[in-house]
């Protein structure tokens, strides 16, 4: 089973006040002078990461003058994207990370709002999923999980940082399916963002993790996991010791694009500063080191580009959810 959020052909190809500093050039020239991150979830999850990231180099690089993070837990994501809508006048010097969850959570109805509501900024990176386990567990690849599974299924839950029928719970459903599993049967744990459920991981509650390859890694590094498949088609540099699931003879794959949204209603000069920015942090070095790191992928896409591909992940997610039974 293939699945790669229509990313594939894009691959190819707070409340601080907004101000503008000179025109957008990528060598290092202020763009701006300010930007306040909202992060839907806890620290340590894949939004908090990519806002990080993406501040840390915009800052580093010299386009912005400084960035400020604010985590919005709640709802799914739905309390910061209602927070953004609501205070859309203060919150001009804001930009929301988000990713595939705010497609898959508004066709779910775990929040009323949708990518419609608010104004569509640039899709930036994507990120690769993976199944993970404690540094001590007896089971060191999908294997071993498909046969603990197979051994006992109420004993194999499989944790992660989205609602049931969320992201998470879809990657692991999709790769027990293409494992030849019963997707519906699959012992899904949520917890409140990544960093959360890579605590319950460690902390034994939970048999496996599906999670972001991104947030996965540094504890790979660490030795206090095991990443035991990613849904790459090829192995990831970041993580090359990690087998592909194609490599085990499960045939899916899937990337996660992540992005950023400004508040409805945002004026156009400030939307074109924001894409501008974040168009010229792609040919700096300082990007180039917080993407490698983290193992992302480049997917810029701006403006109508991204509104086209939302709608797009929207009709294929929902189709592919109708399958799995979550819709």
């Amino acid at each position: 089973m293939t699945f790669e959020r229509g990313c594939k052909a894009l691959i190819a190809a707070t409340v601080t006040a907004l101000t503008f500093g000179s025109s957008a050039y990528a060598d290092g020239h202020k763009i701006m002078d300010s930007i306040h991150f909202l992060i839907p979830g806890g620290a340590g999850g894949g939004w908090d990461g990519t806002a990080r990231g993406t501040g840390e180099a915009l800052t580093g690089a010299g386009l912005v003058g400084t960035a400020t993070y604010e985590n919005m837990s709640g709802g799914g994501g739905g309390k910061a994207i209602g927070y953004l809508i609501e205070n859309a006048e203060s919150n001009e010097g804001t930009l929301m990370v988000n990713s595939t969850p705010i497609v898959i959570r508004s066709l779910t109805g775990v929040f009323p709002q949708s990518f419609r509501d608010l104004t569509l900024v640039a899709g930036t990176i994507g990120d690769y999923a993976a199944i993970v386990v404690g540094k001590d567990s007896a089971i060191n690849n999908m294997g071993d999980l498909v046969a603990a599974y197979d051994a006992d299924p109420a004993a194999t839950a499989i944790g992660g940082g989205s609602v049931p029928g969320g992201m998470d719970h879809l990657v692991a459903a999709m790769a027990m399916e293409a494992a030849g599993r019963d997707a519906l049967a699959v012992k899904y744990i949520p917890y409140d963002a990544g960093g959360n459920a890579m605590a319950a991981l460690l902390s034994g509650e939970i048999a496996a993790l599906s999670t972001g390859l991104s947030e996965a890694i540094d504890l790979a590094n660490a030795g206090e996991v095991k990443i035991i498949g990613v849904t790459a088609d090829e192995r990831v540099p970041a993580a090359a010791d990690a087998m592909t699931m194609k490599e085990q003879g499960i045939d899916m794959s899937f990337v996660n694009w992540r992005g950023f949204f400004g508040a409805p209603g945002l004026d156009a000069d400030q939307v074109t500063a924001y894409q501008e920015a974040i168009a010229a942090m792609y040919d700096t070095p300082e990007w180039e080191a917080v993407r490698a790191r983290n193992g992302w992928v480049n997917i810029h896409n701006s403006g109508e580009d991204f509104r086209t591909f939302l709608e797009n992940q929207e009709q294929v997610l929902g189709d592919l959810m109708t399958k799995l039974g979550f819709l």
